[in-house]
């Protein structure tokens, strides 16, 4: 049986572990409430804009009517040969399983889309480290590259996501929009984690380019969360009040969503064409930027769920050394009572 000094040394280990894991997790909380604030603001600007990039769709001309392609180059679809693929992990770990199955995600994606040559761009440290072990560092290729198809990592943005920057992600996604309309690339696609509530999470890979469809998403795999998940999300977002139902954005939606279906001749102040020949190009910016906002919310709220299962975890543990250190006790003062009885029989 342990020494009851080493027991009360561990126990003395597991509360200070325990109180930074409770502190982690109210940190947590406090983090996740700001990040859900600032996707949630976000989210008007993203609606109108689909909703008049909708609304020109009705009065330009997007398509050539003589052969029916696409006049813009990020409505072009293409064979997918040369796929770029932007992997959103944390820069930090403590979350869980949060990056490991981002990452896993990602390689089930690599293996649908194996035999196609395949550029990485790392958001995150965890996602950067893990990507640079498993694949070569090279430049991106020129669209007359005549290479083999293999896996490479292009891009990487370390330290981004503690305050993720509209003009970092507009630099990014304007060389995505540049490659792809040079040909060298033939889509992009994102893997983050989908953030509508602490209940409401989904693991996605999203299809950025080429546009299908102004407004609506297009999932390429997507992974919710189990039931397991979800009870451990409920009950750690109760203990620090954190709200497990997303925001009421209705009257946003149906406000924005007006503009784009009213039977109302705008009048612009450039031609439609042009309009949204200028305005397609910011569409694919807030759909990186709400991916990255919403990925750093889910982050949060898996750090707090997981902070909540090791606060219960070290209680746990807790409750079994004392029981261990009381049986101790119990052991050594039977012990000593035998050892006075025999003594004094003896000595009779």
């Amino acid at each position: 049986m342990a020494n009851i000094l080493d027991i009360r040394r561990r126990i003395r280990s597991v509360t200070n572990t325990r109180q930074i894991t409770k502190a982690m997790k109210m940190v947590s909380a406090a983090k996740l409430r700001r990040a859900q604030e600032r996707a949630l603001a976000a989210r008007p600007y993203g609606q109108m804009l689909a909703s008049v990039l909708k609304s020109l769709v009705s009065r330009a001309e997007i398509y050539d009517p003589d052969t029916g392609e696409p006049k813009h180059p990020l409505l072009a679809q293409r064979q997918e040969n040369n796929v770029l693929l932007i992997v959103v992990t944390g820069d930090k770990g403590l979350a869980g399983a949060f990056n490991t199955n981002i990452l896993k995600a990602a390689a089930r994606f690599l293996e649908v889309k194996a035999g196609k040559n395949i550029e990485i761009e790392a958001i995150g440290r965890k996602g950067r480290d893990f990507l640079r072990r498993r694949f070569a560092v090279a430049a991106p290729r020129a669209a007359e590259s005549h290479e083999s198809p293999r896996t490479t990592l292009v891009g990487e943005h370390v330290g981004v996501l503690g305050k993720v920057d509209y003009a970092m992600v507009s630099e990014m996604a304007e060389r995505a929009i540049g490659r792809y309309s040079k040909g060298e690339i033939d889509s992009v696609y994102i893997v983050f984690n989908e953030f509508k509530s602490v209940i409401s999470q989904r693991l996605i890979v999203e299809r950025v380019l080429p546009i299908e469809r102004v407004g609506q998403i297009s999932v390429a795999q997507a992974e919710e969360m189990t039931l397991e998940e979800k009870e451990r999300a409920v009950q750690a977002a109760k203990e620090v009040g954190v709200s497990l139902r997303p925001a009421d954005t209705r009257e946003v939606d149906e406000a924005a969503a007006k503009f784009g279906i009213a039977q109302v001749d705008y009048i612009y102040e450039q031609p439609a064409e042009a309009l949204f020949r200028s305005l397609l190009p910011k569409y694919v910016v807030i759909q990186l930027f709400r991916a990255l906002l919403e990925s750093v919310a889910a982050e949060h709220a898996a750090r707090m769920t997981a902070m909540d299962a090791a606060t219960i975890n070290a209680t746990d543990m807790i409750d079994s050394l004392t029981l261990a250190m009381n049986r101790a006790r119990q052991a050594k003062i039977t012990k000593e009572i035998i050892e006075i009885v025999s003594g004094a029989a003896a000595a009779g």
